[in-house]
Parts: C-alpha cells; structure tokens; sequence
C-alpha cells in the first residue's frame, strides 16, 4: 500500500467538515479539482470509497467517518510536534485548546486560567463555547486538548477527572408569587413558562427530564444563548429562569430580580475534565490538566477559595 500523505487528510477532513468540495476549496485555497484527484487517489489507496457524491455535495460513507476520527488524530500529532519540541527551549510553550460549557466560562475557568497563565505565561489557550453534549466528542476527535462538561453520560475512551460544582436556582421578578423563599420545588413553578438555555445545553436537558418526571411538558416560549439574556427576559416578565444560583445572584441586585435555591437532587451539578490518556497529550495540556484540577480542589476545601 502507497503510504498516505498529510495534505491529501487534511483536504479530506476539510471536505467532510464542509460537506461539499467547493466550500473546502475555498477554504484551503486549493483548486477543486486537486482536492477531487486527491480524495479519489485516497479512495484508490484505501480501496473503499469515503465520501458519496449527491446534488447537494457529499456524504461520508461508514469508512470515510473511521478515517475521519483517525486523520484528525493523526494531524493533531503531527502539529503537535514542532510545540512539544519547543517546550524544551525556554519552560512551557505550546497551544491548548478548551471546550467548555457556558456555565463553567462564566463561573469557573476566568480565574482558573488567569492564574494558570500567570505561571505559563508562554502557553496559548484556544477556549471556545460548546454544548456539554458534544464536548467529550470534541475531545475523542481532537477537536479540542480538555473539555469541561456537565450532566452527560462520560466517555470510556477519555480520562475523566472532578472539576468544580454547582447549584441551579430559579429566578422570579420580585412581585412573583414565590419571590422572597429561600428555595423552591421544580413543581411549585412547572406549569408557567420555564424560561431555560438553547436547546441541547446540560440546564435544558435537566429541565426536560424534570418535566418527563412530573408528566407534564416544558412550558417556555423562550430559550437564551446568553445568561444575561436569561436574567434580562425575567426581569421583563417572560417567565421563570434556570441558572446557576452563583450567576442569578450576580444580576439580581441590578435587574432587580429574586432568587431562590432549587431544592432538587438534580440541580446540584459536578462538573468534569475530559482529558485524553497521558500519552496523546501534549505538556502544555497536561499542565493545564493539572492546574485546573489542583484549583478545583482549593475551592472545594473549607479554607479555599470560592469558585465564583
């Protein structure tokens, strides 16, 4: 067997990320036409055809989404190289990417990697908002180095390490009919507009199976992509919010908002690290693995310091 080249992958894992040659073209700032000898010399090598042509473009066949995990990975080893190389030149250098959930970007990671950078200040950090859904598979296809989810199944093929927790609570304008308790049951308020985050977050999925629980559907009208969105269509009326009590607390004072802890099993929630095993990851990574993890074990500690 010919042995395969790197350009000819990462056109490959360009194509099937856009879903039509075209768009990959212009992204790579290649030919169409090379990109299509490349793929069909790689059809020809792997004697399977990866990628179905339609109108509308192309789909990956069963053995193009096996070849597609296994390009990623070995591209992210090939880049890999030239920064883990340089970590032996002056300390720790090299670029790590994070996926992360809304809610640990705005309750946790700020001061975790303010003060991670402040030991490796040479250390780039990519960190980009996923749903916690699709985080361990950004991890498993490196996507991204480590991942922070909540509230989903966890993967067989990733490390999985404790990172920080916290609590939801609901939040009401203050003439509502509950305001002014110190917590509140789900079903004291399941039959008004229950105003969560889009769809497929870890707090909609919550509020979902809660709903299923009480057999009763999930009332709201509304879903927020932001938490300040959230607090701000409360205050306008829109409905009840779910979110981390530590961010409905912060706006409640200037949107003039109530708040109560909610008192269910399922809104305390763990936060975890999704890391692949030592060997696939880089010393940046690993760093910053740790790191995260020593700062979560601080703030849990009574004498450590808040994670929010």
């Amino acid at each position: 067997m010919r042995p395969l080249d790197p350009l000819s992958l990462r056109l490959f894992v360009s194509v099937a990320e856009r879903g039509t040659v075209a768009r990959a073209a212009e992204h790579e700032h290649i030919a169409a036409a090379a990109i299509s000898k490349r793929i069909s010399d790689l059809e020809a090598i792997l004697g399977t055809p990866l990628l179905t042509r339609t109108n509308k473009g192309v789909e990956v066949t069963a053995a193009g989404q096996a070849l597609l995990t296994l390009a990623r990975r070995a591209l992210y080893e090939l880049e890999q190289i030239p920064l883990q190389m340089r970590d032996f030149e002056n300390g720790v250098r090299g670029l790590v990417r994070v996926c992360a959930s809304m809610s640990a970007i705005t309750q946790f990671l700020p001061h975790d990697l303010r003060s991670f950078l402040g030991r490796y200040p040479d250390v780039r950090i990519d960190l980009e908002e996923v749903r916690s859904a699709d985080i361990q598979r950004s991890v498993e296809q490196h996507a991204a180095d480590i991942g922070i989810f909540t509230s989903v199944p966890q993967s067989e093929q990733l490390l999985i390490r404790p990172y920080h927790r916290d609590r939801l609570a609901a939040c009401f304008p203050r003439s509502h009919r509950l305001a002014g308790r110190q917590s509140v049951r789900f079903v004291e308020f399941a039959d008004e507009d229950v105003l969560g985050m889009h769809t497929g977050s870890a707090t909609a999925m919550l509020l979902a199976q809660a709903a299923g629980g009480l057999e009763r559907p999930l009332r709201g009208r509304f879903r927020a992509t932001s938490f300040d969105a959230l607090c701000m269509m409360v205050h306008c009326g829109l409905g009840v919010g779910v979110l981390p009590e530590a961010i409905a607390r912060r706006n409640a004072a200037s949107l003039e908002l109530a708040v109560s802890r909610l008192d269910e099993p399922w809104a305390q929630r763990d936060f975890h690290l999704a890391l692949r095993p030592s060997g696939l990851q880089s010393e940046a990574a690993r760093l910053l693995a740790v790191h995260l993890g020593e700062c979560a074990s601080r703030a849990s500690s009574p004498s450590g310091e808040p994670a929010a």
